[in-house]
């Protein structure tokens, strides 16, 4: 009897492998195909992974001509799959298909209905680097959602501008020491102080420290996303992660040693705001205060408890700092290569704010300064693509894809379509700001769903305004203070480590104004 039970456990075990990864693969490339998708016949459990592992490794391994064409560089596989196979193509994440979408009606019916096409299942340790609002779902979404919205409204913001202007002074002043004793330029790698002064700004901003207070989180998130990424190229196998590797050890220590700092800082402004004496003008206390009313009010099944409050804290601490520095670094290494483009926004800021104290009103008017962000976002998006999954089968039709699958991964691929000529122009390759002169509508030429840096729909990145604002002063204090040119060192080679970065920095020589 025990035998028969094992061998029926036994029989059931491989059924189910085979249907895994042969069976439901092919029956699901059966029906792509029937609906006009193309791409590489199914390739038994890795799919297409091991050759975009190694045109990715062999894309990093060498720089490129200082040109914008880099997709090939940093979605090599995708690149070319697109320039294979077309506009509907798929391609292989192990046994499981991922269309690829590359029409702007479609992309803005999939971000809009985030009920419908929702964020796949992360990889459970690249939970243990980052989770919060922008992997959540459902009614746990729209909660966290509502409880950060108020630290997010423009007003909060402007109460902010202070603490932006002093992490950009203090990055200002070193560099401007660098420049003393009789010397007026000096060559600098920006992007290890560009990321210092996002770390300082989100130190300030969400718990009201600085970045030598929160250096150590900084530090460890860095490693850990590091780790995260390493651990998302692996292929998946349910319950890996329990395995004692030293890979998955060091992660779950990283994660337990930053929730462990984090709960320290929250217990700190908790005890602090109800003795009367804390401030709640940061966004761990605007967080902490909503969350407070929730609770007090009776619907504490509506608040969010300690370990949520601390998973978006690490939300605060990496997607804060690292989407405005990556921005701000392209933006100084664009405006190197087409100095007309940075007097312009320089002659801009001296006339619109002179020797005023910055207010937001002066960063509203900044249009020069506005268009230039827009292009480096559209040229050099912090994020190169995203991901979602259609959540159901219930009827609902994604332009002519009546019979799209649930379950089934679909690629949003920011970057390949920032750059499709057929949106853009002859000219897509180009830094060309004049492009949004007349706003991004005008720019996409009617598609403005073609244009989402910080994805869009109800699920659009929290954060929007409060990088916008960063990056705009960031850019003030610098034009004001100093000119900058490429040095002859610099090495272009942008690359994706969860966001898109310099590989190899940002060589530039400062000179002082």
């Amino acid at each position: 009897m025990a035998a028969a039970i094992v061998a029926i456990a036994f029989a059931a075990l491989a059924w189910m492998a085979l249907n895994w990864l042969w069976l439901r693969p092919k029956k699901l490339e059966k029906q792509l195909r029937q609906q006009g998708f193309q791409g590489n016949s199914y390739r038994f459990w890795f799919g297409d992974k091991k050759e975009e592992e190694s045109m990715l490794t062999e894309a990093r391994s060498k720089p490129i001509p200082l040109h914008h064409d880099i997709a090939p560089r940093i979605l090599p596989f995708l690149h070319k799959h697109v320039s294979s196979y077309g506009n509907k193509s798929f391609m292989w994440r192990g046994p499981s298909p991922r269309m690829i979408i590359m029409d702007p009606e479609m992309i803005k019916e999939i971000l809009n209905k985030s009920y419908i096409y929702q964020k796949p299942q992360m990889n459970p340790l690249f939970k243990l680097f980052i989770y919060g609002i922008p992997f959540l779902e459902g009614d746990k979404w729209a909660k966290h959602r509502r409880l950060l919205n108020p630290a997010f409204h423009t007003e909060k913001l402007k109460c902010m501008l202070p603490a932006f202007d002093l992490s950009c002074c203090k990055m200002i002043k070193k560099w401007q020491e660098m420049l003393l004793e009789g010397k007026n330029s000096c060559e600098l790698d920006v992007w290890p102080s560009l990321q210092t002064l996002t770390s300082d700004v989100i130190s300030r901003t969400a718990f009201g420290s600085s970045y030598e207070e929160g250096s150590r989180v900084f530090e460890l998130q860095i490693e850990q996303s590091k780790l995260a990424v390493q651990a998302s190229r692996l292929p998946y196998i349910p319950g890996w992660r329990f395995l004692p590797t030293k890979m998955n050890r060091r992660m779950k220590e990283i994660d337990k040693q930053v929730r462990s700092v984090l709960k320290g800082v929250i217990d700190k402004k908790t005890k602090a705001m109800k003795s009367g004496i804390g401030c709640t003008d940061d966004l761990l206390g605007i967080l902490l205060e909503a969350n407070y009313k929730e609770v007090k009010h009776g619907n504490k099944d509506v608040g969010m408890s300690i370990e949520d409050v601390i998973d978006e804290c690490k939300v605060f601490y990496f997607a804060g700092q690292e989407t405005t520095s990556v921005l701000l670094v392209w933006t100084m290494i664009l405006l190197s290569k087409h100095p007309n483009w940075q007097n312009r926004a320089r002659e801009e800021v001296n006339q619109v704010i002179g020797n005023d104290k910055v207010n937001v009103d002066h960063l509203n008017r900044l249009k020069v300064v506005t268009m230039i962000l827009y292009e480096v976002l559209r040229l050099y998006p912090p994020v190169s693509m995203i991901l979602r999954k259609k959540k159901k089968n219930d009827g609902n039709e994604l332009g002519d894809l009546s019979t799209l699958q649930a379950e089934m991964d679909i690629i949003l691929p920011i970057l390949l379509i920032h750059h499709d000529p057929d949106i853009w122009g002859a000219d897509v390759k180009e830094f060309n700001p004049e492009r949004f002169s007349k706003g991004v509508l005008n720019a996409t030429n009617g598609q403005i769903a073609a244009y989402f840096p910080f994805g869009g729909g109800p699920r659009i990145c929290i954060g929007q305004t409060f990088a916008l604002l960063e990056a705009k002063l960031g850019m003030v204090r610098i034009l004001k203070n100093f000119s900058f040119e490429l040095s002859a060192s610099y090495t272009h080679a942008p690359s994706t480590r969860i966001t898109v970065q310099p590989q190899y920095g940002a060589s530039l020589i400062l000179h002082k104004l």
